[in-house]
């Protein structure tokens, strides 16, 4: 595990970009797993402004999204995929056709889940996956449990989430209370994964990730098994790592 330590939010989001662009130039048609939330975000617009000075083209990128909360359809505004589409999608030269999100109106919810895992590897599965970490060390929407789900599944938000994610909603009921997530074993089999992490509130969970022991209460913490994850933090979100040492 390599740990990239930047000095801001706007570092980090650089260097984050940096290693996504150079997998797209080493591997045009690459599989790319992609985040929502807002610490990506930076990251996609560094992207994006690369492509408008046309260094970097995303015409033969596919993309798979790690999640989208059950009952939104995507061109909601808190959806994911609407998200994809403001924050990347709709500002390069990406093919629509080739972006991956779950559909979080599917009838038949399992269905889907079983569909999308298929899907990742029909594509030969992921190239680069990009992940934020939530404060109870969630990926994707894998919440803290009491055993790792490997499949794409349905899973129940935990109060925790709910309450980060409540601000982006007229209120705290209006919150989907479920989602379509990307399992465990789909993140683990990628062939490569970036962590992006910022502020002083993520220094402890990234320290319990990280360096603590791995348990499913922890999410991220099974990370530490996967042969090629690159942390990329601001040093807010690395001040525990450097008291206790880590660094």
């Amino acid at each position: 595990m390599r740990f990239i330590s930047c000095a801001d939010y706007t570092a980090m989001s650089r260097q984050a970009a940096n290693l996504i662009s150079a997998q797209v130039i080493v591997k045009p048609n690459c599989v790319l797993g992609l985040a929502t939330g807002s610490t990506p975000i930076g990251t996609y617009k560094q992207l994006i402004e690369w492509y408008n000075k046309g260094d970097l083209s995303f015409a033969q990128v596919r993309s798979v999204n790690l999640d989208e909360y059950k009952g939104l359809s995507g061109d909601h505004d808190q959806s994911y995929r609407y998200f994809m589409q403001n924050n990347l999608f709709n500002h390069v030269d990406i093919d629509v056709a080739n972006t991956s999100v779950p559909n979080g109106k599917a009838e038949d919810a399992d269905a889907e889940c079983a569909a999308y895992d298929a899907h990742i590897r029909e594509l030969g599965g992921i190239d680069l996956q990009l992940l934020g970490m939530g404060h109870n060390g969630h990926i994707g929407f894998n919440e803290p449990a009491d055993e790792f789900v490997g499949p794409t599944h349905v899973v129940e938000l935990a109060q925790s989430t709910i309450d980060a994610n409540k601000r982006f909603f007229a209120s705290e009921a209006d919150v989907p209370r479920q989602a379509l997530t990307m399992g465990m074993a789909a993140i683990l089999q990628a062939r490569s994964v970036v962590v992006v992490v910022s502020g002083e509130d993520k220094a402890e969970i990234v320290h319990k990730a990280f360096f603590g022991p791995i348990t499913p209460r922890v999410p991220a913490s099974l990370l530490q098994l996967h042969p090629n994850v690159t942390v990329v933090g601001d040093e807010a979100a690395f001040s525990v790592l450097r008291k206790e040492g880590c660094l």
